[in-house]
């Protein structure tokens, strides 16, 4: 008899072991490709909830980035995403790329991720108005770059599909410094390597927007927000450059569990400085900007806000 309770508690004993591991609450979060940077700051995000969250274990997942992230935390297969704010917009209202409106809700705002529209001093190119009939590059098909400048050029009476490309930042850049385009764009945070590059072989000139000229699109597209390139961010630039932003975001799903939102939001903004040695960008996330999210935050991320007060 002795011999077999022995083995029973033996085997509780074991039962009990494991139960911390099963309980652990599994958070996966839906980047991009990795290397981008969405992957690399949520890698650093996952390895930082690891540590801030005992009861938890987060995992970073290489994906198409923003669209991909959202339909799969809709569909349940995520905890949280990275998403451009303007991605995330449509998803709540069921525009661009989302046939109906998804239930997704805000975490965050992180960073800046800006359209810098460059030339190079000897194109004569000064302002937007100056693009008229001039060859630009607005980014990869479909990209948030290419939806972005367009409207940016129509905004400013510019734009002519016979002379627009679409093709990558660096493809942009080498093109511009050979001529055979006349401006490019890269939609990024300030300063981005594609134009400290390109601002090291050229004398290059970053072309600020029009604030007027703009500003019915910042209506009809309210995810937008100006945004002030400050003066020396690139060699040779002298002044502020005032330019659109297209802001990253992490989101969730709208019924995710409150108690789980609300410890990873803490997790994140409780630890900004392990944040902000993941990379130079994720420096700029901070706790006075978080709640400029382009749809409603959800009640995790907003309880932890109110408690920060903001």
């Amino acid at each position: 008899m002795k011999l077999s309770k022995l083995i029973i508690c033996a085997g509780l004993a074991l039962g009990l072991a494991g139960t911390p591991a099963l309980a652990q609450e599994r958070i996966s979060i839906g980047t991009g490709g990795t290397g981008g940077l969405f992957y690399i700051i949520g890698a650093g995000m996952a390895e930082m909830l690891n540590q801030n969250m005992p009861d938890a274990f987060a995992r970073a997942e290489v994906t198409g980035a923003s669209v991909e992230n959202i339909r799969r935390a809709a569909a349940g297969q995520m905890t949280m995403g990275f998403s451009s704010s303007s991605t995330l917009y449509e998803a709540s209202v069921g525009q661009g790329p989302f046939e109906e409106a998804l239930p997704v809700a805000a975490m965050a705002y992180l960073y800046p991720a800006v359209l810098q529209i460059a030339t190079t001093a000897d194109t004569g190119i000064q302002t937007m108005v100056d693009l008229a009939g001039k060859r630009i590059n607005l980014g990869p098909p479909g990209s948030n770059s290419a939806v972005l400048g367009q409207r940016l050029l129509e905004a400013h009476g510019v734009f002519d599909p016979a002379n627009v490309q679409f093709i990558s930042y660096n493809e942009g850049t080498t093109a511009l410094m050979n001529g055979t385009l006349d401006a490019t764009v890269v939609l990024a945070g300030a300063p981005t390597a594609a134009l400290i590059d390109l601002g090291a072989q050229r004398e290059m000139h970053l072309i600020p927007i029009d604030a007027d000229a703009a500003a019915p699109m910042i209506v009809d597209y309210p995810f937008y927000q100006y945004y002030e390139i400050p003066a020396g961010t690139y060699a040779g630039q002298d002044e502020a450059v005032l330019a659109i932003n297209d802001p990253a975001t992490i989101f969730t799903v709208a019924d995710a569990d409150e108690e789980t939102i609300y410890q990873i939001t803490k997790a994140i903004f409780d630890n900004l400085d392990e944040l902000g040695a993941i990379h130079p960008q994720a420096a700029d996330i901070a706790l006075a900007t978080a709640t400029n999210t382009p749809i409603q935050l959800h009640p995790g991320a907003q309880r932890y806000f109110d408690e920060a007060g903001r």
